[in-house]
């Protein structure tokens, strides 16, 4: 519970609630709370193009092994 949404009466104990306050203190959190997936819908993004890059740096280098593999080499036994 906020407890700036709670009125107090003269004696201190709770007597009502700002229930008027109640849809603009939601709607705040409502607000920072889409930010911030934002926000991790913006990293998630950065972490595919990374994750992409590395994948077809990977391949690329894989492709370069399997050819080096499969060429043969000539060796010479002059004495």
């Amino acid at each position: 519970m906020d407890p700036d949404l709670v009125v107090s009466d003269e004696k201190g104990n709770p007597f009502t609630v700002r229930y008027d306050e109640v849809n603009a203190m939601l709607l705040n959190e409502f607000l920072e709370e889409h930010k911030a997936v934002e926000e991790q819908g913006a990293t998630v993004a950065r972490q595919q193009k990374q994750i992409d890059a590395l994948t077809a740096g990977f391949q690329e280098v894989s492709a370069q092994l399997e050819v080096s593999k499969a060429a043969p080499e000539t060796v010479s036994n002059d004495d």
